[in-house]
């Protein structure tokens, strides 16, 4: 069973139909929304401040979404994928994107709409990505724009995907 743990008086809020894994960790000051999937040894620590997940977001396998103490939170909005070891630190994550396999987003960095963040990427902080864009490496630097094909073949197909992966664990 998932481990989700109430710390400093704050009690993690799941939304409705969001699969947890049997050892993903929600911890604190951290809101799911509906649709979502925190997956395998995934952890939502909001035990230092904030994490807001909007709806039909997919935390993948290892992932790991924090914050720093009382200068960052993370948002991250709907649509979004999050690969597997994945971090993202006090960073914003608009609509529709998708964060690679192993990068890691940090505090204060912004992932405009319909973006993606290749994988082993770093996005360091404070760094803003504009809408519909893909970054690729350590730094990470805009390497291309993203398409509406690419935006409906790929992120969208992905959070869709991890839907009906969620629903394989609920029969």
């Amino acid at each position: 069973m998932a481990i989700i743990k109430s710390v400093r008086g704050f009690t993690p809020v799941i939304g409705e139909n969001t699969f947890l894994a049997d050892n993903a960790t929600v911890i604190g000051d951290a809101t799911i929304g509906r649709d979502c999937s925190i997956w395998f040894s995934a952890v939502v620590r909001g035990d230092v401040n904030k994490i807001t997940i909007g709806d039909r977001v997919n935390i993948q396998d290892g992932a790991v979404i924090h914050t720093l103490y009382q200068r960052s939170v993370t948002e991250i909005g709907n649509d979004v994928s999050i690969g597997h070891n994945a971090n993202v630190h006090g960073a914003k994550i608009e609509d529709k994107c998708l964060i690679g396999m192993g990068a890691t987003v940090l505090d204060h960095a912004v992932v405009g709409t319909g973006s993606i963040v290749a994988a082993n990427s770093l996005v360091l902080t404070g760094t803003v990505i504009e809408p519909g864009s893909v970054y690729a490496g350590v730094p990470a630097r805009r390497v291309k724009g993203v398409t509406p094909e690419q935006v409906h073949d790929i992120i969208e197909r992905t959070a869709r995907d991890y839907m009906m992966y969620a629903s394989w664990y609920k029969e």
